[in-house]
């Protein structure tokens, strides 16, 4: 059974910075990404940011450049190191994984409030 466990977020003032982890516990045959989605209040999920099996990561034109996904494979964990943080950046993000074997599977999410 693959799980997905999010930490890190919080309150953060404007320009500030915080960074998400994922840790991935279960056996994964083979991995086709990872990913961070995010859902504020009263919109739709969007997409943030991706890394694939073989590293290569994507990012929403809203977080590149301020985001940076990255995965440590000795950890089983993703991280989304996040900065210069703005209001727009508030929502609840998820860990999200997709693979071949397991499907998609989602973390219950952390509430990320960039505020002053």
């Amino acid at each position: 059974q693959v799980q997905l466990v999010e930490s890190g977020g919080g309150l953060v003032q404007p320009g500030g910075s915080l960074r998400l982890s994922c840790v991935v516990s279960g056996s994964i045959r083979r991995l086709d990404y990872m990913a961070w989605p995010r859902q504020a209040p009263g919109k739709q999920r969007e997409f943030v940011a991706r890394i694939t099996g073989g590293g290569y990561t994507y990012y929403a034109d809203s977080v590149r450049g301020r985001f940076t996904i990255s995965r440590d494979n000795d950890k089983n964990t993703v991280y989304l190191q996040m900065n210069s943080l703005k209001f727009e950046d508030t929502a609840v993000y998820y860990c999200n994984l997709f693979s071949t074997s397991t499907g998609a599977r989602w973390g219950q999410g952390t509430q990320v409030t960039v505020s002053s």
